[in-house]
């Protein structure tokens, strides 16, 4: 009985320590992913023109002003971030992104590229699945802009990064990735991709959809300015 009480409390430790347990498992960077499972959908997509965020922003009173719920942030006039997850974890990021723009381009006289951004906010992300006394960020975090070419990140709570063409993440992630990949094309232009996004999360939430809960930006590649959807955009995305 003691022995059991014993291996009992050794696998508590693992448990609540960003350490590894005997079969190679962190427990505390699983549960963030977990939880990045559990935050309202995002989605991603690259297109021919530029590139597109839209964002479920799930408001459940009807008292908050929409307005004041984000989802999806300007980092530069060039890039656009969505957070899923902990939405207070991704406001440090997304403020440390802004920051870490300003100062780039205080400094340099040019903007940051996109690829240098998310590697310095996944080296963040990292180390917090490293260090005692401190947990994972529970947030994952799409990345869009524009430099040469529009691109598109994904960084995990493991502090990993992809870039992709398109894609999901937050609840609903499998379904969603499942209409990109019958419906995306690299050959869409924005409104073909916004029309895509908004569409795709209308079908996946069913009677929960609502065009006002929709949170949604998109940088083209003439200009490299970023641009907040409103509601008429989306209604207009609904459209046949």
């Amino acid at each position: 009985m003691q022995q059991s009480n014993a291996m009992t409390h050794q696998m508590m430790g693992y448990d609540r320590a960003s350490m590894f347990s005997p079969d190679g498992r962190l427990f505390q960077v699983e549960y963030a992913k977990k939880t990045v499972k559990q935050g309202t959908a995002v989605m991603g997509l690259v297109c021919n023109d530029g590139v597109v965020l839209v964002a479920d922003r799930r408001i459940t009173d009807k008292l908050i002003v929409p307005s004041s719920v984000e989802k999806v942030y300007q980092i530069d006039d060039h890039i656009a971030a969505a957070a899923c997850g902990i939405m207070s974890d991704g406001r440090i990021l997304v403020e440390k992104s802004q920051l870490l723009a300003q100062q780039h381009r205080v400094t340099y006289d040019e903007s940051m590229d996109i690829k240098s951004l998310v590697r310095e906010v996944s080296n963040i992300k990292q180390s917090f699945t490293q260090y005692g006394g401190a947990r994972p960020f529970g947030v994952s975090l799409l990345f869009a802009g524009v430099d040469d070419s529009a691109r598109l990140f994904m960084t995990d709570p493991t502090g990993i990064n992809w870039e992709y063409k398109a894609t999901a993440i937050g609840e609903y992630e499998e379904e969603l990735k499942s209409i990109l990949s019958a419906q995306y094309s690299e050959t869409m232009s924005v409104e073909e991709g916004i029309k895509l996004a908004v569409n795709a999360l209308k079908q996946v939430l069913g009677k929960d959809f609502n065009s006002s809960r929709l949170d949604g930006s998109y940088i083209k590649l003439t200009g490299k300015r970023f641009h907040r959807l409103n509601k008429d955009d989306f209604k207009k995305a609904l459209r046949k």
